[in-house]
């Protein structure tokens, strides 16, 4: 068995072209470049037990030649899949278990399954490959241009992989720096066979939702933190293309949630041990969530407007004009981080990720435990003093609670499952509903400005105006009432982290 550890880079043709030309390869190139197509077979089981179970089987035919190739477990990481693999000679384009241990396809591969395999899709693709000695690392570039193709259609494969034969990962992504000084592309999380079974199964692609990953309850603190710093870049990647198309306001919404989530680790990275590249990327960050945030704002504000349904001219008219201002605020997005930016701010990310910080950061840092603790305990006494000014009617008391609450929660959610498994759901679901009050209060404040910005736009529909100032103050009212309330019942939760 090997350990595959690759990144994949999605590119249009035009730009793999580009590159194809480029002189940098040359420079570093062990060998030079060898063109030949490669056809993959993948098989699986009616119910696709292997993909289901995050398995890979295929049969690749390389020339004259035929290999079987068993992929699986693994993880990815702001693009870069480290895999399991096992690969054995066949005779011809048929399964040939004989060639591996008997105890490894037992394993992985029992017979019940083996009995059931069948081809399900297949990928045709031409690959130019060459070997560089990159900084000491030595790093396989392969450019991949073909076409996944199943029952249910097909789809082109262009892309570039750099897969690390001999030294550390932070090269691979050091390589990619200098690659998208050349041509554009996107860190690609989706490996050649999951196009496939997505494909199959009609996949559509939708905004993802955080996934909170499960910290062992004795991992060491910079592992744990590790862990939910990638958790967070993953939820970004996952978003970053829906949300820079602009037609879609979740993936926008998702994109700022990731965001405020991965600031608040870094934060906590930063109480660790203080980092020039970390206080960087923080600040470039809080720069990127802005930006967002403006479009963000519009998008709220729009789907307010929408809800009243009502068939009025001005209505209609203010409609019109904060469209005309929510796309002028996503022109600037556009223009000043393009989709390029972004992907370098991930690869800085990564190669941050994969360098020396780790390593220092080590140095007499606590137990897991004991610092999650010490953080939650801080920061429920800054939400706690917050709180105090509920009843004040004061947006900026208001809007300061609602991020205390916020820190308070991601925090908690990081952390829970070190913890009673119990307290901690029923404090998290309690004060989920307090941050969830707090936002709704929060879009009100800025409907309100937003609104005030474009009346003076729209004299002559000035009662229109006047009803939704009215239809906002009411809601307003209910939602403080709902407020005080909800704090009331999270008061009364324990704090999961105390004995």
């Amino acid at each position: 068995m090997s350990i595959e550890t690759e990144i994949k880079l999605r590119m249009p043709p035009e730009q793999l072209a580009k590159l194809r030309r480029h002189a940098l390869f040359k420079a570093h190139q062990i060998t030079a470049p060898a063109t030949r197509r490669l056809h993959n077979i993948y098989f699986d089981t009616p119910e696709l037990e292997l993909h289901k179970n995050q398995m890979a089987l295929r049969l690749r035919r390389v020339g004259g030649l035929w290999l079987q190739t068993l992929k699986g477990g693994g993880q990815v990481m702001a693009g870069m899949h480290q895999r399991n693999e096992w690969e054995v000679p066949v005779p011809t384009a048929k399964l040939d278990f004989s060639g591996l241990d008997a105890a490894v396809w037992d394993e992985h591969l029992p017979q019940a399954i083996r009995c059931n395999l069948a081809p399900v899709f297949i990928t045709d693709f031409y690959r130019s490959s060459r070997l560089l000695d990159w900084q000491g690392a030595i790093i396989e570039v392969c450019m991949d241009h073909g076409e996944v193709k199943t029952s249910c259609g097909s789809a082109p494969i262009c892309e570039v992989e750099l897969e690390l034969k001999s030294g550390e990962p932070q090269k691979l992504f050091e390589l990619a720096q200098a690659i998208l000084e050349i041509a554009s592309f996107e860190l690609e999380a989706v490996s050649k066979a999951e196009l496939g079974f997505r494909l199959l199964a009609g996949h559509i692609e939708q905004p993802e939702t955080s996934v909170v990953p499960q910290l062992a309850k004795k991992c060491r603190l910079t592992d744990g933190l590790q862990t939910l710093i990638w958790s967070c870049l993953s939820h970004i990647q996952g978003n970053l293309r829906g949300a820079m198309d602009g037609n879609e306001p979740e993936y926008l919404h998702q994109m700022r949630v990731a965001l405020r989530r991965l600031r608040v680790v870094l934060r906590m990275a930063e109480k660790v041990h203080a980092d020039e590249e970390l206080a960087a990327l923080r600040q470039e960050l809080a720069g990127l969530g802005a930006a967002l945030g403006r479009i963000r704002e519009w998008d709220v504000f729009i789907a307010g407007i929408r809800s009243m349904q009502a068939e009025d001219a001005g209505l209609q008219a203010l409609l019109d004009v904060c469209e005309r201002q929510r796309a002028g605020c996503y022109a600037v997005l556009l223009s000043t981080v393009p989709m390029r930016k972004l992907q370098q701010l991930l690869l800085r990310f990564a190669v941050w990720m994969s360098g020396a910080y780790w390593r220092k950061a080590e140095q007499g840092v606590p137990k897991t435990r004991d610092f999650a603790t010490r953080r939650l305990h801080q920061l429920y006494r800054r939400y706690a003093r917050a709180s105090l000014h509920q009843n004040a009617v004061d947006p900026e008391r208001l809007h300061a609670l609602r991020i205390h609450a916020k820190k308070l929660r991601y925090s908690a959610e990081f952390f829970a499952n070190l913890y009673d498994a119990k307290k901690a759901k029923s404090f998290l679901a309690a004060l989920n509903k307090v941050q969830e009050t707090l936002g709704q209060i929060n879009d009100i404040a800025v409907a309100h400005r937003l609104l005030e910005s474009k009346a003076v736009y729209l004299p002559e529909h000035h009662e229109v105006i006047m009803f939704i100032r009215r239809d906002m103050d009411k809601e307003l009212t209910k939602k403080i009432k709902m407020l005080h309330k909800t704090i009331k019942v999270f008061n009364k939760k324990q704090a999961f982290w105390e004995k």
